[in-house]
């Protein structure tokens, strides 16, 4: 029985990925800084299926309180043998020279340090024991840049370049690393890159049919359904309706 623990599970993607990946034989570590729907999320998984969740209310973004958290780790849940750093988000759509400071930080913060933070504390004891499989959340932004999202698309081309980085730091050890870089996905992405302004972002998704959730909880699915001699180093996957940035709003 695997142990996965999933950073961000408390919307989108990574609670998408929890409901999927609960309906198989497993124990389910669970991160999110909301810690009603983080709970409200396990009681969810709990009371549908057969599978144990420990939830852990904290921000990536503080390496004190990961290490806090993922010390607390009862042995029923040790090892960890699936880690997806789902956590991230992107912030706003400003060009370089009028960007806020903040929003920058939140984004490299979050995006970048916070996937270091908790693979730092969870890879050593994949190395000790030779095994593991390691997610990370990019995204088509990790290989192109548009107008507006430079410094998410400099977040999410450096979850690139670590991904790299640890597929061969990790090659002697047999610890898998792949990287899943979703396009337009409708999830609450927009929302949060607009500070809650659901107008604009319903506008990201008008005139095509953008990802949902599900669609990349079913690929973390198939990719950690691999036998294991087999790693997917990247998946890239778009709506049809998408490609190089570009999107058809014919619809």
């Amino acid at each position: 029985m695997r142990n996965i623990m999933i950073t961000g599970a408390t919307s989108g993607f990574g609670e998408a990925i929890a409901l999927t990946m609960s309906k198989q034989v497993c124990r389910l570590i669970l991160t999110g800084r909301r810690e009603e729907r983080l709970m409200a999320l396990a009681q969810q998984i709990t009371t549908t299926t057969h599978t144990k969740v420990l939830p852990l209310v904290f921000d990536v973004r503080d390496n004190v309180a990961c290490e806090k958290a993922i010390q607390s780790i009862p042995e029923e849940f040790k090892p960890i043998d699936v880690l997806v750093n789902n956590a991230g988000l992107a912030v706003e759509l400003d060009p370089v020279h009028k960007g806020a400071l903040e929003d920058w930080e939140r984004m490299i913060d979050t995006n970048i340090k916070g996937l270091l933070y908790v693979t730092r504390l969870v890879a050593p004891q994949m190395v000790e024991r030779h095994s593991g499989h390691i997610i990370n959340m990019g995204s088509t932004a990790s290989h192109e840049v548009y107008m507006g999202g430079g410094i998410y698309c400099a977040t999410k081309h450096a979850v690139l370049a670590l991904s790299k980085a640890m597929r061969t730091d990790f090659l002697p050890y047999g610890i898998k690393v792949t990287m899943i870089a979703p396009g337009a996905a409708e999830t609450e992405f927009s929302n949060v890159r607009f500070h809650g302004n659901q107008e604009r972002a319903d506008k990201v998704y008008e005139g095509y049919d953008p990802l949902v959730a599900q669609d990349i909880a079913d690929i973390v699915e198939f990719v950690l359904s691999r036998p294991p001699h087999v790693c997917l180093n990247e998946v890239i996957v778009t709506p049809t309706a998408q490609f190089n940035g570009v999107i058809n709003r014919s619809k």
